[in-house]
């Protein structure tokens, strides 16, 4: 016996893709909407635009490098899209891709030159797309970058009608005698953290579980330790470094850089640091932003297991001589980027470690 589904008639006009569920009109006005945001991103390497098979970046402009090293990122931006969702807000989450992206770039050295986009969605809702991408080409343009193309897919059946996922990709260069990494790292270097600006774009499951499913609390709810309702703290953009990483890279000596993502400041730092080197930081050093605070009471979570989910308000986490650091923060604070030294590089047996010790300010 076979099976077999229905596949609705075409009304009169309409092609049988469309009564499938797939509309090629809508996606259309999607790319038209989205040209002057787009357009607002390009460098002069971009060659063309909108429209072809492939993005077209000029690599002569690597001439001037004596060798030049391609750095490749991808990345998307998780469980925080059903917020946007939930509020109706698409023009943010951009910041949040490519925080994700270019910031993973930017720590080796690299500078940001392209980045491609991917918008997966149940149903192409035109100026939605073009919102989502709105924010994808203004974080393009704090970052350096361009938005050299993109891919919108309609998924009828797979996706809900106002479900969406996002993702991209990105290349950089850097030098290759300028790549940073943990061969540079020694120990009795200084650990420089640069402020996040919320949450970013990690630990989302973590926390729409305790604050939405357990907590019951709505997105709407004002929260007095927030300043503004748990929507907008939980929408709030991801800092997008790159530029300003590329600044105190040559501003001062700069040995390592890790981005604090999924996983938390002592693993993603441990990822910078090589074997026989550790790292000792201290919690009073810094005060979390409220959201990490309200997140780990609400949900009776223990400071270890909070730590190796959130940023807890550390973006970037800079190894650097202790020469470096006066630079380091001025720069930072110059570029209006809170700055401070986190702790040391010890020297260890074994594998890197990271400790965190003390406890917050209050």
């Amino acid at each position: 016996m076979t099976t077999t589904s229905e596949v609705p008639e075409p009304v009169e006009g309409q092609s049988a893709y469309a009564a499938a569920g797939v509309d090629i009109e809508a996606g259309d006005r999607a790319v038209e909407l989205m040209k002057a945001h787009v357009a607002r991103t390009q460098r002069p390497e971009v060659l063309g635009g909108l429209g072809g098979f492939a993005g077209f970046f000029d690599a002569s402009a690597f001439k001037n490098y004596d060798h030049p090293v391609l750095a490749t990122s991808t990345d998307g931006v998780g469980t925080k899209v059903a917020i946007a969702q939930a509020m109706d807000q698409h023009d943010t989450i951009g910041f949040d891709l490519i925080g994700m992206l270019v910031d993973d770039l930017v720590v080796v050295g690299a500078e940001p030159l392209f980045v491609t986009d991917y918008i997966a969605c149940g149903r192409v809702v035109p100026e939605r797309i073009a919102d989502i991408v709105k924010g994808i080409a203004a974080a393009c343009e704090v970052a350096g970058a361009a938005l050299l193309g993109g891919e919108t897919a309609e998924h009828p059946g797979l996706l809900e009608p106002d479900e969406y996922d996002i993702a991209g990709a990105t290349t950089g260069v850097v030098e290759r005698s300028k790549i940073l990494g943990p061969d540079r790292v020694r120990a009795g270097d200084v650990v420089v953290a640069l402020a996040s600006s919320g949450l970013h774009s990690n630990g989302y499951s973590l926390v729409r579980h305790v604050l939405l499913n357990q907590a019951g609390w709505a997105l709407d709810r004002d929260v007095p330790e927030l300043g503004t309702t748990l929507g907008e703290t939980l929408l709030t953009p991801t800092q997008v470094y790159a530029r300003d990483i590329l600044a105190l890279v040559d501003a001062a000596e700069v040995h390592a850089i890790s981005h604090i993502t999924g996983g938390g400041l002592a693993n993603n730092l441990a990822r910078v640091l090589p074997a026989g080197v550790g790292a000792s930081l201290r919690r009073d050093s810094w005060t979390p932003p409220a959201i990490f605070s309200l997140v780990q009471q609400v949900g009776n979570i223990s400071q270890p297991d909070i730590e190796a989910t959130l940023n807890m308000g550390v973006g970037m986490a800079l190894v650097a001589p202790e020469s470096s650091v006066d630079e380091l923060v001025r720069t930072a604070s110059e570029r209006g980027i809170e700055a401070w030294v986190l702790g040391r590089t010890t020297s260890v047996e074994g594998p890197a470690t990271v400790e965190l010790q003390g406890s917050h300010t209050a």
